[in-house]
């Protein structure tokens, strides 16, 4: 049960984001602001604390594995983006569900990693520490979700079109945490790069999609406390599971 909650929990957290404009009208630009930085600060808490350090401890201390999965999950995220800002120019993509979706599959592949690590007792990593990085992505979710739905609706979508399309952009996450869980034997090994591999494709997801987001039109503080509020949260999570 604790496998198969650790796999729907971020698709839940998804879930509940895209439903909130439901029950929303409108949204204050301070509060978008808001919303994104605290986005931006658990995945920054997420990407050190549940992924990146954890890399390096199964590596002895070494931060060979680390480096190179960071370095090769950042590169990943630069060519899939260039590829598809050339999609984007001729089939009118919508970029912001494009991006969300796509770095909800190396939090996917994050969260079958830590879950495989700890069904293999081979790594030091615990169900509760798998958990603790599940439930830290489902929080960072749920503006992921608002944000993608809410524009949509605004735009003049059905509500329920806009619901499921900001589900869907959840749903590649336990489709591969489950082919991640599947491929065990072959992950245990190679655990110390997937982790640093989704950190290093977090961390250009950060900075290249989201970060712009809080200094757009007026520059405000309230994304910037977004990201302290985000970052604390998810570090007291993964201290405390």
């Amino acid at each position: 049960m604790a496998i198969i909650g650790g796999i729907l929990i971020p698709l839940v957290g998804t879930s509940l984001g895209s439903s909130l404009m439901f029950f929303i009208k409108n949204i204050n630009e301070r509060i978008n602001k808001l919303m994104v930085g605290f986005a931006i600060g658990v995945m920054l808490a997420a990407s050190f604390f549940s992924l990146l350090l954890p890399s390096i401890d199964m590596s002895y201390g070494s931060f060979v594995p680390a480096c190179i999965g960071f370095i090769l999950g950042f590169i990943f995220l630069i060519v899939v983006d260039e590829l598809a800002n050339k999609l984007n120019t001729s089939k009118n993509i919508n970029m912001l569900l494009f991006s969300v979706t796509l770095h909800n599959i190396p939090e996917g592949m994050a969260v079958g990693v830590a879950l495989a690590g700890a069904i293999s007792s081979i790594s030091s990593i615990t169900i509760l520490e798998a958990l603790s990085l599940s439930i830290g992505i489902a929080i960072q979710n749920i503006p992921e979700g608002f944000i993608i739905s809410m524009p949509l609706k605004l735009s003049g979508s059905g509500k329920f079109k806009s619901f499921i399309y900001g589900f869907f952009s959840g749903v590649v996450e336990p489709l591969f945490s489950i082919i991640t869980i599947l491929l065990i034997n072959i992950v245990v090994p190679l655990l110390p790069y997937f982790l640093s591999f989704a950190c290093g494709a977090m961390i250009y997801v950060i900075f290249e999609e989201l970060t712009m987001k809080i200094h757009e039109n007026n520059k405000s503080i309230f994304g910037l406390i977004g990201i302290v509020l985000g970052f604390v949260l998810m570090m007291m999570l993964d201290v405390a599971l």
